[in-house]
């Protein structure tokens, strides 16, 4: 019998199991269609984090996630990088997220270096290390009788899991073209140029309250166009693909807190792989003090 069992296999759910295995629980995870059917998957996951309101809190998981990815590019894991980061044409005077070694380069204007996780490589890695049961659930009660405590990672299921309405989606489209060589990533308000092994994440959008899932032509028209303008080596590139992700947002930020048998750890938008492993931390000290 599990200690505990996490619902959910997205990055949320997967860092969360991995260091409660860690700290010595026997750990389940439960995922309606495995890790390679989450919103994860689709994800740039470059750490920054977009759309995240300053709390102390979050600070430190973004600043843990940070650490803990840079220690896994040292050790060569699966899928994750360090790329040269600029952001451009955005604001420099309140950096509260701002990592080590952050050099403000203009009025408007940073670099850093940012940790690159290539998901389709880095979540059969978390996955291989826990038990993941190909499992759905229309209750917490159905894992809460198997197991003493259940961690609540369902991402947008939280809204029906958790009866939580300030939970809603946030739809992204990408594009990804092939990779000539690039591997600096840019971002400006509105366009990111994130280059991966082999592909190129070229963004996006952020539309709340859009549950549409069907690229759009339009929308890749630009986010081509406007990309080009922030990098033009990116201009012409083949295209691969447009994909389409529904971030798990939630109005007041993520919700990373104890309820009795259940510890919640959902809504954390489009900074899922920026705040993982520091939530991760914050759902094993609710697990076990």
């Amino acid at each position: 019998m599990a200690d505990v069992i996490v619902i959910g296999g997205g990055i949320i759910g997967l860092t969360a199991a991995v260091r409660l295995q860690r700290a010595g629980l026997a750990v389940e995870v439960w995922s309606p269609g495995g890790p390679d059917h989450t919103v994860s998957l689709i994800s740039a996951a470059v750490w920054y984090p977009s759309y995240t309101d300053y709390t102390p809190q979050v600070r430190r998981w973004a600043l843990d996630a940070y650490d803990e990815f840079t220690r896994q590019a040292a050790a060569s894991v699966p899928g994750v990088l360090l790329r040269p980061t600029r952001n451009v044409g955005m604001p420099v005077d309140d950096l509260w997220w701002a990592p080590p070694g952050l050099t403000v380069t203009g009025t408007d204007s940073a670099a850093f270096v940012a940790p690159m996780a290539e998901m389709a490589r880095y979540l059969p890695w978390l996955s291989a290390q826990v038990p993941v049961v190909q499992r759905s659930v229309a209750s917490l009660d159905e894992a809460l009788a198997e197991a003493p405590l259940v961690v609540n990672a369902s991402g947008l299921a939280a809204r029906t899991l958790a009866g939580d309405d300030a939970v809603f989606p946030a739809r992204g489209q990408i594009v990804l073209v092939r990779n000539p060589g690039l591997t600096e990533s840019v971002r400006t308000p509105g366009a990111y140029v994130h280059p991966r092994s082999s592909d190129v994440v070229l963004g996006g959008t952020f539309e709340p309250g859009n549950w549409d899932l069907t690229p759009s032509p339009a929308v890749t028209d630009g986010i081509l166009s406007r990309t080009a303008a922030l990098v033009p080596a990116v201009a012409g590139l083949p295209v691969i693909g447009s994909r389409v992700g529904l971030r798990p947002c939630r109005r007041g930020g993520p919700r990373v807190a104890r309820e009795g048998q259940i510890i919640h750890a959902y809504g954390h938008g489009g900074a899922g792989m920026t705040l993982s492993w520091g939530c991760a931390t914050e759902v094993v000290r609710l697990a076990i003090g």
